[in-house]
């Protein structure tokens, strides 16, 4: 059974009091992430615009790649902000060499990219060095949950390879270990940081601290953020990691 059932993992369905901490603690972590002076930020995360507006919130120009390789629904129109710059393409062919500081790759980008490794090596060359790029993908627990779900019983065996999962939408989704995450940064030649889970707190435990007190939240982001789950995959139907330009 899924770890989350599938209507809700677009955060469409029921769960609101898991998704309303879901996108707390991604805000929280991003926070934390971010460079600490004003920096220019490359955001391939699929033109919803939330994540660049936060970057440029705290003070760092933002290139928006839309259409980065996939389609998003109800993608808004191009336009260039104060502090966000947007523009369309399918690779990242029209960037020179070491131009920018840190690269959001959120909402699963480099799980639609099927080819990974194409992408993180581009992602690695427009990096300066010592810059950092922060990257969210399926996890491999969401996957074999997906497979499961659909009684692809022989597939569950092949592990160890990559694994490509097929949703009751038609997409197709690449499925990580923490071990493969970390080979797909490190021979892209990216120094990985940290992987863990996006989050290990299950939606019926979120549900029920805020029916409890509603101001539990942030309580709830900080206990999940001081968790000590680096490379633990065992949990979680996504992973992120941060990886650094030697």
């Amino acid at each position: 059974m899924l770890p989350i059932p599938a209507e809700e993992l677009n955060g469409s369905g029921t769960l609101g009091p898991y998704w309303t901490f879901y996108r707390a603690v991604a805000a929280e972590q991003l926070s934390r992430w971010l460079p600490e002076s004003p920096s220019t930020v490359l955001d391939l995360s699929g033109g919803r615009g939330r994540w660049s507006a936060q970057a440029a919130r705290a003070g760092h120009r933002v290139l928006e790649v839309v259409d980065f390789r996939r389609t998003v629904e109800g993608q808004p129109l191009l336009h260039d902000a104060s502090k966000v710059r947007q523009v369309r393409a399918d690779d990242l062919r029209f960037l020179p060499d070491c131009s920018v500081d840190a690269v959001l790759a959120e909402e699963r980008a480099m799980s639609v990219e099927l080819m990974a490794e194409s992408a993180i090596g581009d992602v690695a060359r427009v990096l300066r060095p010592g810059g950092r790029a922060l990257v969210c993908v399926d996890s491999l627990v969401l996957g074999m949950a997906i497979l499961a779900e659909q009684n692809y019983w022989a597939h569950l065996r092949q592990t160890g390879e990559v694994m490509l999962v097929p949703w009751p939408d038609g997409s197709i989704t690449r499925c990580f270990s923490s071990g493969q995450l970390r080979d797909l940064l490190t021979e892209a030649g990216l120094e990985v940081e940290w992987i863990r889970p996006r989050t290990v707190l299950s939606p019926s435990t979120v549900d029920h601290v805020l029916a409890s007190d509603s101001r539990a939240l942030t309580w709830l982001v900080n206990t999940e953020l001081e968790a000590h789950t680096d490379d633990d995959d065992t949990v979680g139907i996504h992973l992120v990691a941060s990886a650094r330009r030697r």
